[in-house]
């Protein structure tokens, strides 16, 4: 694929995902769920109200921020409510979340190509993203989740640029992804997870190179794309190295500095406004207030939350959760909508804001990161036993690299959650679940390079099945109208509902 195309295939990716996000975006005249905390937050740093943050700040600020500019926009001006102590627009606290949600699909193709040099894979990841329920659900309200996916993977697209950079220039890119990792922390603490992932995946580089210098065996390289792709892209054929090759040419100390003390410092510096318009609580004393607020949370038990949700339960999406649910009889009824009015006669019409995630496009994503994992595992440990010595060789594919990176960043975004005990969501799910949108990307393209029709055939169904899917559910996505049998229609279990 020429790189213009591949252009033109990302602009493809943001305007889709830019429409989706941008349609009807006043419909609720209201608060949408945490808008009662996340959209009032931010408009709290404008009229300089002293509040209790539960969370770090940045995303409030940065939906403070959208308030401020789009007072100079007139857009929406025509629906307006005080729920956030001023006279606001819905779409004034919700258009930078959808415009920033826009952009996750683009971060996602842009990360997959520096990590596997392949258009089409790329494509295909950030496509499927655009595709995604949650993500969908998630960008359309003033939340601040998506901050923490955009910055994690911003972060580590950053990282990955910079280990094509010389020495001399490679320092700019590494402060840019300290900056970006300092700011997906500065969203919520889960965002460490992100930072956490790459972390890993650095180690695993170094452990691979140490174990490749037990292989004195030379072999011909057994995957021929990569040659290709060398001599496509006029690369000497020895000289290319594939990304977790490329992680050990940064040492312990640039790791630390720049992935640890720059992050450390942003996250740090998040907190000053905030604490100069609270002065109650210092630096230190608003972290132990936060940490008791969530303690105090409870399990994960109906009786705390009709939603809540423990770790187990979100890859195979059982338990979403229903942002705004509300009725209506007729046309006569007071809803908080904006948009044409309903038809007479039109009986109970129910508008629901779900927050669940494509079910085949999560449920195929996880069977291809469990297709992975025994992938990589067969690849690394099988010449290791066949010679009865510890060693990896030298001629690793890029393939089991692309595994490598995607498990340990599944792994360490999803395995955390584990050992937590407060009251979690389906929503905390979503740093992990973006990288079985990855894999299920790669295994369509696998599917696509085979020389066998029927792997051809099985990924240009997959991909069609997703994108049925994400249409299916885009009503429950969207909160349009629908009858109470479209809507059952569209609540397979008890368990969504």
């Amino acid at each position: 694929m020429k790189k213009n195309w591949f252009r033109l295939g990302i602009i493809t990716i943001f305007l889709f995902s830019l429409g989706l996000r941008f349609w009807g975006l006043n419909r609720f005249n209201t608060l949408v769920f945490d808008e009662v905390y996340f959209a009032k937050f931010g408009n709290n740093y404008l009229t300089h109200t002293p509040f209790f943050n539960a969370h770090p700040p940045l995303s409030q600020y940065i939906i403070g921020l959208g308030i401020w500019i789009s007072k100079y926009i007139p857009i929406g001006r025509d629906t307006v409510n005080s729920l956030t102590d001023s006279l606001l627009s819905p779409w004034n606290y919700r258009w930078v979340n959808a415009l920033t949600g826009s952009l996750i699909p683009v971060v996602v193709t842009l990360l997959t190509y520096q990590f596997s040099y392949r258009h089409r894979f790329a494509l295909l990841a950030g496509f499927f993203t655009a595709c995604d329920g949650l993500f969908l659900v998630e960008s359309r309200y003033a939340l601040s989740n998506i901050y923490i996916i955009i910055f994690g993977l911003l972060g580590q697209w950053l990282l990955l640029l910079a280990l094509e950079k010389q020495k001399q220039k490679r320092w700019f890119w590494l402060i840019l992804s300290g900056i970006s990792f300092g700011a997906c922390i500065g969203t919520k603490w889960n965002g460490l997870w992100f930072l956490t992932g790459t972390y890993g995946v650095w180690i695993a580089a170094w452990i691979i190179r140490w174990l490749q210098s037990f292989d004195n065996i030379y072999r011909v390289p057994l995957f021929p794309y990569l040659k290709f792709f060398k001599h496509r892209h006029n690369f000497p054929v020895d000289t290319i190295e594939i990304p977790w090759q490329n992680l050990t040419k940064i040492n312990i100390w640039q790791m630390f500095s720049y992935l640890g003390i720059i992050p450390a410092a942003i996250y740090s510096l998040i907190w000053i406004p905030h604490l100069q318009l609270d002065k109650r609580y210092g630096f230190i004393e608003v972290h132990k207030q936060i940490l008791q607020f969530h303690l105090q949370l409870g399990g994960n038990s109906p009786s705390i939350h009709p939603y809540c949700a423990a770790w187990y339960k979100w890859p195979l999406l059982t338990r979403p959760m229903a942002y705004y649910y509300q009725t209506a009889q007729s046309s006569k009824d007071s809803l908080p909508v904006f948009g044409p009015p309903l038809p007479d006669g039109a009986g109970k019409v129910i508008y629901d804001v779900h927050a669940m995630g494509n079910p085949f496009l999560w449920w195929f994503g996880l069977a291809a990161m469990i297709f992975l994992i025994g992938m990589v595992i067969i690849t690394i440990t099988r010449p290791a036993i066949e010679k009865q010595q510890l060693f990896i060789p030298k001629n690793l594919s890029i393939d089991t690299g692309i595994g490598l990176f995607l498990i340990i960043n599944y792994g360490a975004n999803f395995l955390p959650w584990v050992e937590v005990t407060r009251c979690t969501f389906i929503y905390h799910y979503m740093s992990a679940v973006v990288f079985t949108f990855i894999a299920i990307a790669w295994f369509v393209d696998q599917c696509l390079l085979s020389y066998y029709r029927t792997l051809r055939f099985l990924g240009v169904t997959i991909t069609f099945i997703i994108m049925a899917a994400f249409i299916f559910w885009i009503p429950i996505y969207l909160g349009l109208p629908l009858s109470p049998d479209d809507y059952r229609m569209r609540m397979w279990f008890n368990s969504w509902i």
